[in-house]
């Protein structure tokens, strides 16, 4: 079954790619949602588009996606983001990407992460490893944390959320920080160039095809209290060797 609901979800990623890549390489007028983010045609047009496919593959499965909301089964359903990044795509930074999963009675099962631009794609089935562009990648070994790799997704949501104290502890305590954001921080640690991921103000679409991949690549993905949910708005991606040691920093 799974192998199935990967096929089409990649099948619908590539698709919903293809639509948004149009337009990033052509033009579309950008509008704000009431948080302020930007949306755009594109990112509508490739929802549509993927769920098109997906409803097609799995009529009986429900969807949550960003931009139309939720849909049909709740216990198995597709979450979607059409466009991960859209303010990286709307300044034509080539870091954003679809994100597609499969979530079966609250565990995702399946996740695919592709980037069209670069024509990268992330695919993890639940037991079945990580892969990027078909080839397996997994966490590094690293387990010292001064000397790991601490990537973060802007440093104005940490002051917003009122966590910069203990985010300046997990700075402190790392031995080199990026800023890369998005689906790209979440790559970086699967593929073992990155230790720690550390983000705030997510939606469940932001984080499900990514949780599967760093768990599938041998690493650890939790909430900042140490959760493993997609839900409470903030994520934690290691290579698990520094994961404790990571929360512990993280703790008000």
């Amino acid at each position: 079954m799974s192998q199935a609901a990967l096929d089409a979800a990649v099948e619908a990623a590539r698709a919903g790619g293809r639509v948004a890549l149009k337009y990033y390489r052509g033009g579309f007028e950008v509008t704000l949602k009431p948080d302020d983010t930007p949306v755009t045609q594109a990112d509508r047009e490739a929802e549509r588009v993927i769920i098109e496919i997906l409803n097609r593959a799995f009529p009986e499965h429900g969807v949550l996606g960003e931009e139309f909301g939720g849909a049909g089964a709740a216990d198995t359903r597709w979450i979607i983001d059409p466009i991960d990044g859209t303010k990286n795509f709307v300044r034509r930074i080539p870091l954003w990407a679809t994100l597609i999963a499969l979530e079966e009675r609250g565990e995702i099962t399946v996740g695919v992460v592709h980037n069209p631009v670069t024509g990268d794609l992330y695919t993890a089935r639940r037991g079945a490893g990580a892969f990027l562009n078909g080839e397996r990648i997994q966490v590094s070994g690293q387990g010292d944390l001064a000397r790991a790799f601490l990537v973060h997704a802007g440093l104005r949501t940490v002051r917003r959320a009122g966590r910069w104290e203990e985010f300046m502890r997990l700075v402190d305590a790392t031995d080199r920080q990026r800023g890369f954001g998005d689906y790209a921080g979440y790559g970086l640690v699967a593929e073992g160039k990155a230790e720690i991921y550390a983000e705030l103000d997510l939606k469940p679409w932001d984080l499900a095809p990514c949780k599967l991949l760093v768990e599938e690549a041998g690493g650890r993905f939790t909430d900042w209290d140490g959760r493993p949910t997609i839900y409470t708005g903030t994520a934690l991606a290691t290579n698990g060797r520094l994961h404790d040691a990571a929360l512990a920093l993280l703790r008000p």
